[in-house]
């Protein structure tokens, strides 16, 4: 009998091929016309996005995505190493299944569309997708789902699906964000403050029901209780607004200024929103929110890094995959 054959699918959000301006444009016009990500009626916000948006952003986006990138963007160089040592790690530990497992991303390449129309041409008996996603949004996890809900009705021989929705609050997650926080001050010493800074959503967002904003704070509150933090010690903050819009609060920026301008010299700064350093870490956090705060009268400033490849990040993903994988293998081998 042949072995059961398993696509585990980790998609991230997304990235431009390059950091150019042509580049740029082609990512921000598929992103931001999602209508889970900018709630606009349509035909309103196309005006504004191909008016005032697509003609002007893509350079400044740009310019930054340069001051990061390396052979590559960072979230997909991240994604393909993950992939890779799930993949191997995976193989080892099931050698019943048959498992392969793709990086993929909501916007961009590797697009979760292409990941999606291979498995249709080669069949599998599941798919597992896991958003890298540690709180649930309707702005980041859910437009996966909608990429699979539109597959879906153009398969005849459909597989069994899973989908891992989030893990804000695993244990496994908290203790690897909170050995992060360890392992950095035993080197680098204790700061004041630690700022525990999320990507931000609109507030009228939240409003209409979306968890994100609750998610984050327990993931915060989590973690500050793992390294015994006192109130005064830690915060939580949401970055990255878009618009002129409300967005949840405190936003990341300000929080940083009115701590400086209140005297405090010490800062360090995590974001337990982002599986992989991307734009929105290694430039807005370490470098632009570094400048608010050092101008304000701020002496010390440290970002400290996502998860990333590390190996304890990597075994909270073995362990959500296992709950997953040990149900298929025992369901095939019933069968």
């Amino acid at each position: 009998m042949p072995k059961p054959r398993v696509a585990i699918i980790m998609a991230n959000l997304g990235t431009p091929d390059a950091p150019t301006p042509d580049a740029v444009r082609r990512f921000l016009k598929q992103f931001l016309s999602d209508q889970r990500v900018i709630e606009i009626p349509r035909l309103i916000w196309q005006i504004i996005l191909h008016l005032f948006v697509l003609p002007f952003r893509p350079k400044r986006v740009a310019h930054a995505y340069a001051s990061i990138w390396q052979e590559d963007s960072p979230m997909r160089s991240i994604l393909l190493t993950k992939v890779k040592v799930v993949q191997q790690q995976l193989s080892q530990e099931y050698p019943d299944l048959d498992i392969e497992v793709f990086p993929a991303m909501t916007y961009g390449n590797p697009g979760i569309q292409q990941v999606l129309d291979r498995l249709a041409a080669q069949p599998v008996d599941q798919i597992i997708l896991l958003p890298l996603f540690p709180q649930y949004s309707a702005t980041s996890t859910a437009p996966l789902y909608d990429v699979l809900a539109k597959w879906i009705p153009t398969q005849r021989n459909l597989p069994g699906l899973s989908i891992i929705r989030d893990y804000y609050a695993h244990p496994e997650y908290i203790d690897a964000l909170a050995k992060s926080v360890r392992d950095y001050q035993q080197q680098y010493g204790v700061a004041e403050k630690l700022l525990m800074s999320f990507h931000g959503i609109p507030q009228p967002y939240a409003d209409k029901g979306d968890p994100y904003p609750q998610r984050c704070r327990q993931t915060a509150e989590r973690v500050a209780s793992a390294l015994n933090l006192s109130d005064e010690q830690w915060a939580i903050s949401f970055q990255s607004r878009f618009g002129k819009q409300e967005w949840v609060k405190p936003y990341t920026s300000e929080l940083l200024a009115e701590w400086a301008a209140q005297g405090v010299k010490s800062v360090q700064v995590m974001s337990p929103a982002f599986s992989a350093d991307c734009l929105e870490t290694l430039e807005e956090l370490a470098i632009e929110n570094k400048q608010i705060f050092l101008n304000q009268g701020g002496e010390n400033y440290a970002y400290i890094a996502a998860l990333n490849e590390q190996p304890e990040h990597i075994a909270l993903f073995m362990s959500l995959l296992r709950a997953q994988l040990n149900t298929v293998s025992h369901h095939f081998a019933q069968s």
